[in-house]
């Protein structure tokens, strides 16, 4: 498997590889280490981790993180290209390249594991620029490329009413591709479900911090409610916008508009922990991220669910339809931040079930792969 961050930890590589590997197959994870403070290899439950370091990389969309990922990529080709494997599996647009060069090199097969529309990153900060705009063009070209030579493409979202929206599946379906479904949902067993505040409420973000104006919308929305009423926030997590959001968030504490907490980076172990803080989780993002109106499903609203705790996300997008369906959350339209305050106020109180979760994802994946493992007997 092939991904191109640390997975220290990816919840989702991790919970594949450890289907494959339940499956009857050896496992090891190339994984790219980009800030070089992770052990080099790991074991998680018998699977390897190889974290490659090849000069300090940062995320987002810039020139400097598009050579690094090239410099990972060559330097994974050359280390399978010494020992091929019998199957690679890419996770998500940026790892293709690996995929295809094995396989037309070697005959290698490859699986293509896509979580998100990679291409629409490259616009995010600047959406009207022609240059973003043609390299985004480029970008997506290249992967619809390479994907039609994978043996099985497994997408992380798909439709889930009629006339609804479109999920990730019906994007490639549009392209000419052919993809089965995996959302990324938690395994049980769960904790003890969330409990109804008696007083102060907490809403939280708990993941990649990225978006600082999804945080300004959060502010606003927030302070749209009388002051006896407003929630506390809690942030977690790093990313390329943790920066301004903790300045944003700490700057309106000290005006005593609200009350924040905010720390970084956190493991997986201390994912319950954090979950069990917050009383409903915001996980709305501004529509310029591409990936958002064409089928995104945020893992914090299946992990919040999980633990009996309401989503509030974006109207009129998939997400939407699928927390009203399952009835785990509410939406809100962007950029109106009364209607998201009253959606979040809305949620206080509500205890939600996650009826769906990894084990029928499980059995998913193993339909998905049966005609990748039949040729790898």
């Amino acid at each position: 498997m092939v991904v191109t961050n640390a997975c220290a930890p990816d919840p989702r590589v991790l919970r594949h590889a450890v289907w494959m590997q339940q499956a009857g197959f050896r496992v090891t994870v190339h994984a790219f280490d980009r800030k070089e403070h992770h052990p080099m290899s790991e074991n998680h439950r018998g699977v390897r981790i190889m974290r490659y370091r090849v000069g300090k990389v940062a995320y987002g969309g810039t020139i400097g993180t598009y050579r690094g990922i090239r410099r990972f990529q060559r330097t994974v080709v050359r280390t399978l290209l010494n020992e091929p494997p019998g199957l690679v599996y890419c996770h998500d647009a940026d790892t293709l390249r690996v995929g295809s060069e094995l396989k037309s090199r070697l005959g290698v097969p490859f699986v293509f594991d896509m979580h998100d529309l990679q291409h629409t990153w490259v616009r995010f900060d600047s959406p009207q620029s022609a240059l973003r705009k043609a390299v985004s063009g480029r970008m997506k070209k290249q992967m619809l490329s390479r994907a039609r030579q994978a043996e099985v493409i497994i997408a992380s979202s798909e439709q889930v009413r009629s006339d609804g929206h479109r999920g990730f599946v019906e994007w490639l379906t549009h392209h000419g591709l052919d993809s089965k479904v995996v959302e990324n949902r938690p395994m049980p067993p769960f904790g003890t479900p969330k409990q109804t505040p008696v007083e102060a409420w907490t809403v939280g973000y708990i993941g990649r911090v990225r978006d600082i104006k999804s945080f300004e919308l959060l502010v606003e929305a927030v302070k749209t409610l009388p002051a006896f009423e407003r929630p506390n926030i809690r942030v977690a997590g790093d990313g390329t916008a943790a920066a301004r959001v903790r300045a944003l968030l700490m700057h309106e504490v000290e005006e005593g508009a609200l009350e924040a907490e905010v720390t970084g980076a956190f493991s997986q172990h201390e994912l319950p922990e954090l979950l069990e803080s917050v009383d409903v989780m915001y996980a709305m993002y501004s529509p310029l991220r591409g990936n958002i109106v064409q089928g995104a499903l945020p893992v914090k609203v299946f992990d919040a669910a999980s633990r009996g705790v309401p989503s509030v996300v974006n109207a009129d997008c998939l997400m939407a339809d699928l927390v009203e369906d399952e009835r785990i959350g509410a939406s809100a339209p962007w950029g109106e931040p009364e209607a998201v305050g009253q959606a979040l106020r809305s949620m206080r109180d509500a205890s939600v079930e996650l009826r769906a979760t990894g084990e029928r994802e499980h059995q998913r994946w193993l339909a998905a792969m049966k005609p990748v493992f039949v040729n790898l007997q």
